[in-house]
């Protein structure tokens, strides 16, 4: 709770609007204008691989501690994730980098809402068998891939070494 409350303060400190700056809010915000500003969208998928992937490499390299440890661990690095995310220089890469170009950074319950996609990944990672994890990162990266041609893969990608190709692709060009 101490995480999840240092972060939302940390956004309001940093002006991020609460809620959707249309006034209300709803469970899913699909592309467009509401997208990042709901409960959860398209990319909501990708922060639950975080967690996925979180319980993997901190089981990998931090497996001696209690899981709660692990636990609490990633979720500092999402919060500390969400907080970045929603920084002037961020915001402007994913606009010159990504599909993202109207992106204008998420609002708080989204943002919360985020860390909480993570929690779940990881702890579904703690109680899911590893073949079944991995078919869950699978299609959560697969089905945004399909419906919006973005994920978390190639999000990392055009943020790291952005390509025309794959823009032109992800514009329907």
């Amino acid at each position: 709770i101490l995480i999840l409350a240092g972060a939302a303060s940390l956004l309001f400190l940093m002006e991020r609007p609460p809620i959707c700056t249309c006034g209300r809010v709803a469970l899913w915000g699909a592309v467009g204008p509401a997208q990042s500003q709901m409960l959860a969208d398209w990319y909501s998928a990708s922060h639950v691989v975080h967690g996925l992937l979180f319980y993997f490499a901190l089981w990998l390299v931090a497996r001696r501690w209690p899981v709660e440890r692990r636990f609490t661990g990633a979720l500092l690095v999402e919060a500390a994730w969400e907080v970045a995310e929603n920084t002037p220089l961020v915001i402007d890469r994913y606009r010159e980098a990504t599909a993202a170009l109207g992106y204008t950074g998420d609002s708080i319950v989204n943002s919360m809402s985020d860390i909480a996609m993570m929690a779940a990944g990881f702890l579904a990672a703690r109680k899911l068998p590893v073949w079944a994890s991995v078919a869950l990162v699978g299609l959560l990266e697969l089905v945004p891939l399909i419906v919006i041609r973005d994920n978390l893969t190639l999000n990392l990608w055009m943020l790291l070494a952005p390509n025309e190709s794959v823009r032109s692709w992800q514009g329907g060009l």
